[in-house]
């Protein structure tokens, strides 16, 4: 697989990573354990080195599943993951204190199996700590090699700015998709001006952008999507437009709608990262192989002009989520 640096101070790391919080998290009843270590496991196989986790998974288990997965080829991937909640199994208040974020690390290193983390991310801003106060915490930690990047999760430019100028972020990770694209407003300008990465989760709309949900998907207990406004039976069957249009594209040029989704992303910037996730082997054969779909000049002219017309329903958290989220 090719390689993207992520910004100016950022690691590099392969095209796509893997985004492992559906392994065992939010999307149904958990599955086999040792199944989905043999799937993140595949995923390596296949070039992938960036997989990305955090403590709030489960919480703590999707890194304890990830830590798992990866022992023995810790020298062969890189790994992401994000801290920044006082975990209480209720509402998990963001906490960046400099004390909660020292120990949010030890436990996710303990957790992951390792000395170090690729790249830490403030999953969510505390307001009761200022940005510049949890740089100085990660300079300390980045200099007693506990980790080796760090960047922040939703947030806006102003916060981007803040962080940066006092210890050089490496990337933002952010909800970017074809059917969600507020990050363009603001976030990416600011990111290329600074020369920052930009990791996309959700690059396939939380399965949404597959085409193998429809109005009369029901969701089961611990799949949060259930509890997203974009995934009403009203917002699916409004949404099903974008989904006719991106399956005519994906006609074409051969290729499945998952592939185009991770392609548009992947031709947007060459320092954005997309991170899908799966539980499915096949699917990541499906989701590497996206990576060798190019775009006309005609062909993105087409699609801009639809993306433009196309409105899409429903919001992609409700709003106590959408309030943490700095934009």
């Amino acid at each position: 697989m090719k390689e993207r640096q992520l910004g100016k101070n950022g690691l590099v790391t392969s095209e796509i990573g893997f985004g492992c919080m559906g392994l065992n998290y939010h999307r149904g009843p958990a599955k086999d354990k040792n199944e989905m270590i043999e799937v993140v496991r595949t995923a390596i196989d296949a070039g992938i080195k960036m997989f990305d986790t955090a403590e709030v998974y489960g919480p703590y288990t999707n890194e304890e599943l990830v830590g798992e997965a990866l022992t023995g080829k810790r020298n062969q991937v890189q790994i992401a993951t994000k801290g920044g909640f006082k975990i209480d199994g209720l509402k998990n208040q963001p906490d960046s204190s400099s004390k909660a974020i020292i120990s949010a690390v030890e436990g996710s290193l303990k957790r992951l199996k390792t000395d170090y983390i690729d790249l830490y991310y403030i999953h969510r801003i505390d307001p009761n700590t200022p940005i510049e106060e949890v740089a100085l915490t990660i300079q300390k930690l980045k200099q007693e090699g506990k980790i080796l990047h760090w960047g922040v999760s939703e947030v806006g430019a102003e916060t981007i700015r803040k962080a940066h100028k006092v210890e050089p972020l490496a990337a933002v990770e952010s909800e970017y998709s074809i059917w969600w694209r507020e990050v363009e407003e603001e976030v990416l300008p600011v990111l290329e001006e600074l020369e920052i990465g930009l990791v996309s989760y959700s690059p396939l709309g939380r399965g949404y952008l597959t085409g193998k949900l429809n109005k009369n998907t029901r969701f089961n207990e611990n799949d949060n999507r259930g509890e997203l406004p974009r995934f009403t039976q009203e917002a699916m069957r409004a949404n099903q437009v974008l989904l006719d249009f991106m399956q005519e594209i994906a006609d074409t040029k051969n290729i499945t709608t998952a592939q185009l989704a991770i392609a548009w992303i992947l031709d947007q910037e060459p320092w954005i990262v997309p991170i899908p996730g799966t539980t499915k082997k096949d699917r990541i054969l499906e989701n590497v192989t996206a990576t060798d779909t190019t775009f006309s000049p005609d062909e993105r002219v087409i699609i801009s002009k639809a993306l433009e017309q196309i409105r899409i329903v429903g919001d992609r958290y409700p709003e106590s989520e959408k309030k943490r989220t700095g934009r």
